[in-house]
């Protein structure tokens, strides 16, 4: 299975493990499954980190390569067909980072992992990857989501 991970994800998966679902966690160490760090992770990390909203062991430039490696992370580059596929999405989320991830998931046929209850909103497969229940009030209508139950399983 492909799992785009969203950029809060990658992080807890290198710095607070902890705050990663049970199922999440078994998700991303499974190495059966591919997993996919966009382009735009990587720049709203480095934008964060420039303005001192968010620290790192390392300077992102050597940081995230280096994760790439270690966490065997297929790099998903930002293509103009994503870039355009945002303007199709209905405005859940006014996060371009998070609504770019959005379109990327759904062009590349990758389940989105993410804590962030507005991905939910979308059309897109979710992995719930917070630690805790998701949200149900937030659905609009019925999609495939899985991490809610021990029983629910990825396709």
């Amino acid at each position: 299975m492909r799992i785009l991970l969203d950029t809060h994800v990658f992080l807890w998966s290198c710095l607070e493990p902890e705050k990663l679902s049970e199922i999440a966690r078994g998700v991303l160490e499974d190495p059966a499954n591919e997993l996919l760090l966009s382009a735009a992770s990587s720049w709203e990390i480095a934008i964060k980190a420039a303005l001192k909203k968010l620290e790192l062991p390392a300077p992102p430039a050597r940081y995230i390569p280096s994760r790439l490696d270690a966490m065997g992370l297929t790099p998903l580059p930002v293509e103009h067909g994503h870039a355009l596929r945002v303007a199709q999405l209905p405005r859940h989320h006014g996060d371009p980072f998070d609504r770019l991830l959005i379109a990327q998931s759904q062009l590349e046929d990758a389940t989105v992992a993410t804590g962030d209850p507005q991905f939910l909103l979308y059309d897109v497969d979710v992995l719930w990857a917070a630690a805790g229940e998701p949200p149900t009030a937030v659905h609009e209508r019925p999609r495939r989501r899985w991490g809610r139950r021990k029983s629910a399983a990825p396709r």
